[in-house]
Formats: C-alpha cells, sequence, structure tokens
C-alpha cells in the first residue's frame, strides 16, 4: 500500500470523477457505487450538477506543479473549515473523516480530495498523478503500483497499446522477410 486506505480511495474516487461524464442522476449512482461514499445524499439534479462542477477543479490537481497544488490544496481547505476525526465505520477500520457525513456530497469529495493530496504532497509523491500515457486518451490516473510503473488508464488505453504494439510488430515482419 503505497499511502493509507482513506488516501487512495480519495485519490482513485477523484481521478474517476475526472474521467466520468455523469450525465444524469443514474450516472452519479452508479459512480457512488464503484466509489462509496458514508453520507448522506441528497439525489437531487442540483447534487449532480454540484459533483460535475468538482471535475474541472479536480483535473487541475494533474496539472499543477507542487507549489501550485499547495496553494490549491490550502485554499480548498480553508473554504471548507475542515476537523479531521479518526472514525470507524462499515468494513472500514479507523480512517480520517474530515468534514461531517451530513455534509453536501460535493463539500464531502472535495475536502476529501484535499486531505488525500496533503498526503501526496507530503510523500514527495505528486509523480504519481499522471495523464494516460495512450495517445489522444487525456484521462487521469494515480500511480499506486510499488514501483510507479502505471501509464495507463483504467480505460482500456493499456489493452490498446499492447494491441497497437503487437499490430506494428507483425507489420514489421511481413514487411521485412527474414533471412
Amino acid at each position: 500500500m503505497v499511502f493509507a486506505h482513506d488516501t487512495e480511495s480519495a485519490l482513485v474516487q477523484a481521478a474517476a470523477l475526472v474521467n466520468t461524464p455523469l450525465d444524469d442522476i443514474a450516472a452519479l449512482d452508479a459512480f457512488l457505487r464503484d466509489h462509496p461514499d458514508s453520507g448522506v445524499r441528497a439525489g437531487t439534479r442540483r447534487e449532480l450538477d454540484e459533483v460535475r462542477a468538482l471535475r474541472p477543479r479536480f483535473r487541475r490537481f494533474w496539472e499543477l506543479d507542487e507549489d501550485e497544488l499547495v496553494e490549491t490544496v490550502n485554499a480548498l481547505l480553508r473554504e471548507s473549515n475542515p476537523l479531521p476525526q479518526l472514525v470507524r465505520h462499515d468494513d472500514w477500520p479507523y480512517h480520517l473523516h474530515a468534514i461531517s457525513r451530513d455534509a453536501p456530497l460535493a463539500e464531502r469529495m472535495t475536502v476529501e480530495a484535499a486531505m488525500a493530496l496533503v498526503d501526496v504532497v507530503r510523500a514527495e509523491a505528486l509523480d504519481r498523478l499522471r495523464v494516460c500515457a495512450y495517445p489522444g486518451c487525456g484521462n487521469v490516473l494515480v500511480d499506486l503500483s510499488k514501483n510507479r510503473s502505471k501509464r495507463f488508464c483504467d480505460g482500456g488505453c493499456g489493452n490498446r497499446a499492447a494491441v497497437s504494439a503487437y499490430r506494428a510488430r507483425r507489420a514489421a515482419l511481413i514487411q521485412s522477410p527474414e533471412p
């Protein structure tokens, strides 16, 4: 494990949010099934719009250098007035929550992402926030591998890259017959 479980979950959720269009409330419901949240849900169009508005803000996390990211994270934390506390719920051991479970979903997601980024900066691990290496993809990812080797998003780009490489090798063999 690179980071604490709650930090990893918040980072993965932030990346997934950036990569997911969330066209309707059903899409937000599906997103939250894949990236569970322990707080209250309004299930309204307003909640959807507030969460969707986070997407460009969160995308910036992958575009900023360390000093700019620190500035952004500090601003997010000042906006939300977090109160970090250790909590245990569901099947999770003690972990950090920095905002009430009754706070609106978008606020909780913002605080959780900001707190996770605090850990990223403190660990000097900003290089783990990456953009997919597949040409034309643009999705973001969090490299949680031990050897820092993840290059492709979870949208199938790794498979597409492997197929492209295979086809290129095969075409090269056809073009240049063996001696």
